[in-house]
This record gives C-alpha cells, structure tokens and sequence, in this order.
C-alpha cells in the first residue's frame, strides 16, 4: 500500500492512496497499470494487505468454490491465527459449520476460541497433538484448508471423511527442504490411495469473485461477525527477518512491514 508522491498520469494524483505490486522498496515507478485505487475512509489502509486483500480473499474463494462448509460439517484450518487461516474459521462459522484450529502456542489458541469464536483450538506444538485432534474431531474432518504440510498433515490424513475437501494455500513446513520427497518418506502412495477411496477433492483455486467477496467481507466487518489482528513491523531494514519469522510462526496475525508513517 502506497502514496502516490508524484502523477503525470491523468487516473492518479500525488496524495492517492493505491495497492500496487512494487515490492520491497521505499519508492516505485508505475505506468499506472495494476494499481488499484483505496479510499482510507472506508477502511484502514492496512486491510488491504490483509482481511479485505488477498489472505481474505484466499478464504473466501477456497471456502465458496472448494470447501464448501455446510451446517453442522467440521472443518479444520491450519495456521488459524494467520491472515488467512483466521478468515477460513470465521467464516465457515457464518456458514454453520463446527471449526477446528490448529495453531502454534497458546496465546493464539485462546485469540481463536475467545476472540473469534472456534468451536476447538489446538496447539500443533503439543506432544499428543494427533491424539488432541482426533478428539476434537469425533465424527471426521469434512474440510480441511492445508497451509501447513508436515506433522499437521499427518495427523489430519487419516481423519479425512468420504468426499473430504481439500483448499490448499500453504506447505509452510516444506518450504525449506532441498528435496522434493520429505525426509519422513514418500507419502504420495497412500495420498493417492485415499484420493481414490476417499473421493477426496484436492485443490487451488481462485475465480473472479472479487467484487463478491469485498462487498460480503465489508458487511461482516462492519456486523463484527469478521474480525482481524494485525502483526505490524516497522522499517524496511527490518522486512527480512520479518518475513523468515513469518515462515517460523513468530507473527500473531497479518503480518505487516510499515515502510514509513
């Protein structure tokens, strides 16, 4: 999110607030195109990096097209206390389904069941994770929204139910591995398997709902039936290790980096 400090072009003037794609710098160049204008007025500036930017919209799209949450299903979503993960459990609540969160410590257990509303919040760092999980999960994992990988996957995968579906938006666990097969063995086989006598449905996917989603995430907001925690950072020195922390789970919702005031 910028200031448009200086326009020769007639669609921006200098003082525009826009969401641009300019990446880490303090000033950019734009032709104007892929710049998208946002009025402070109706929303922090900051929702656009977060629940009204693309995590929202992530949840929204991977709920409406893949998830598809009904009345009284389970789902269960990793990384609950992120930007998207947050969203996922809010707003398969909205649609009546029971939510699960796994997340990492339990300060963030407790943001999930008190301040938004989860049915169950897991720490993944417990040493009976799995066996906690499956409690929480007594009747199956009708949709799970994957960000995770590793030893969340794992103990998620056996509990997945006939028609179980599937929105991934993350494998933070294996973005660092020099390999394509993990270290704890080839799991492709029986992910095959189930996929087969499962019909489980594994997917990525974004459609043009846009327009849909901002009006809808704007009207919960404002109903405080969508909440939002941001994580902000200050200084662009700082981005780096802002951003491998992000990886290691050390920010506690949206994680923003505040080039300048």
């Amino acid at each position: 999110v910028s200031r448009v400090a200086r326009s020769r072009n007639t669609a921006f003037k200098a003082g525009d607030i826009v969401l641009s794609h300019s990446g880490w710098q303090s000033y950019a160049i734009s032709d104007g195109a892929g710049l998208q204008k946002l009025d402070p007025e109706t929303a922090p500036m900051t929702t656009a990096l977060g629940i009204l930017g693309m995590p929202g919209f992530t949840a929204y799209a991977g709920l409406r097209n893949i998830g598809k949450p009904k009345a009284g299903e389970t789902l269960v979503v990793a990384a609950a206390s992120g930007a998207v993960g947050s969203a996922v459990g809010q707003m398969a609540k909205i649609c009546g389904a029971r939510v699960v969160g796994i997340a990492g410590g339990s300060k963030k257990c407790d943001h999930l069941r008190q301040e938004l509303g989860f049915d169950v919040a897991i720490d993944h760092h417990s040493s009976d994770f799995p066996a906690q999980l499956a409690a929480a999960c007594p009747n199956g994992i009708d949709v799970y929204f994957e960000n995770v990988g590793g030893h969340v996957w794992s103990a998620v995968f056996p509990l997945l139910n006939d028609f179980a579906r599937i929105p991934v938006y993350g494998l933070i666990a294996h973005y660092n591995e020099e390999s394509s097969v993990s270290s704890r063995g080839d799991q492709l086989p029986a992910v095959m398997r189930a996929i087969l006598r499962k019909s489980l449905t594994i997917q990525r996917e974004f459609a043009d709902q846009r327009p849909d989603f901002s009006h809808q995430a704007e009207a919960w907001i404002s109903q405080g039936r969508l909440k939002y925690k941001e994580d902000i950072v200050d200084g662009l020195e700082n981005a780096p290790e802002a951003f491998l922390g992000l990886l290691e789970g050390k920010n506690f919702g949206k994680l923003i980096v505040r080039v300048a005031p």
